[in-house]
């Protein structure tokens, strides 16, 4: 009795990490691009500028995407986690990515509107329950404070402003 053959994949799946060498090499060009287009006052202070720190990590992009490609190009592979426990030949969570994208659209629209902190406990509480958590008293709870804290800490502290919204003129 002979064994059926394996069955064959496409070229691209087996080299599917070139997917991410190919978004790090998209996002390293936009991070140089950007940095070497930025308007910069050229009376600064002391030799490193504010485009030091992008043209470094623009650069790092470009050269982890090369290394990676080529590494995937050899025959490198990623591993699987030793701990992982997720059977790779089931098909992904449609539900809870679909979800996930609900919920960041809606922040996204919302956060103009209504402001961060109605619309980060709208976030918080639905990512909380996108992902499985179904404490229906405490999530929403936990998600305002959350949201209140983070909006206070870049508000006040970090001196980042985040849209306060209507709420913020009775808080």
């Amino acid at each position: 009795m002979t064994t059926p053959p394996a069955p064959r994949r496409s070229w691209l799946r087996d080299h599917s990490e070139l997917g991410v060498g190919a978004l790090l090499l998209v996002l390293g060009v936009l991070v140089l691009t950007d940095a070497l287009t930025m308007d910069v006052d050229i009376a600064q202070r002391g030799p490193i500028g504010p485009t030091t720190v992008p043209l470094v990590v623009g650069t790092g992009l470009l050269v982890v995407a090369v290394l990676l490609a080529v590494d995937v190009l050899r025959g490198g592979r990623g591993e699987a986690e030793g701990g992982e426990d997720i059977d790779l030949s089931e098909p992904g969570d449609r539900r809870t990515v679909l979800l996930l994208i609900g919920v960041f659209l809606g922040f996204a629209v919302l956060v103009g509107p209504v402001g961060f902190p109605v619309s980060g406990a709208l976030l918080f509480w639905g990512s909380a329950y996108a992902l499985g958590s179904r404490h229906l008293h405490r999530d929403p709870l936990v998600a305002a404070l959350l949201s209140l804290i983070t909006y206070g800490v870049f508000n006040n502290l970090l001196g980042v402003p985040l849209p306060g919204g209507p709420l913020m003129g009775v808080i």
